[in-house]
């Protein structure tokens, strides 16, 4: 079962452009995330900067509309997210309890929809899916 572990820090909604965590905070985080992967439960993870260098695409009318952060109506926003692969929900809830995150941070845990989690009408519209999600690997940079 593959988990995403979402950080959602408070306040972040509202951080600077270029907002970063101290030495100490990311030091410990660096320990965590190597304990995930000595136990080979961790897929992939990164950091996010603040909504203020990004922005929301949404679509009224069917039509793009764009709005550069920050984002006055944000309560949550995502910091980083870790993506975990373990034996069930459990597992992933004894990882995410062990995160060194701050009182003033939440981590959100959230299954990833497997394609056979769905019925086989979806499993047919989804035909080929798996393949561009292999042809999809990460780009570091991009």
């Amino acid at each position: 079962m593959r988990f995403m572990m979402l950080m959602i820090p408070k306040g972040y909604e509202s951080a600077a452009p270029g907002t970063m965590p101290d030495a100490e905070a990311v030091a410990a985080m660096t320990r965590y995330n190597q304990s995930l992967q000595k136990a080979g439960v961790l897929l992939a993870l990164d950091g996010l900067h603040p909504p203020s260098m990004g922005a929301r695409i949404t679509f009224p009318g069917g039509k793009p509309r764009v709005v550069d952060g920050p984002f006055a109506e944000a309560k949550e926003v995502l910091g980083g997210y870790w993506m975990i692969q373990v034996k069930s929900k459990e597992e992933a809830i004894a990882w995410a309890s062990r995160c060194p995150g701050s009182e003033n941070e939440i981590i959100e845990l959230r299954q990833v929809q497997e394609l056979s989690d769905f019925p086989a009408d979806v499993q047919e519209a989804a035909a080929g899916f798996q393949e561009i999600q292999a042809q999809s690997a990460p780009r570091q940079g991009a």
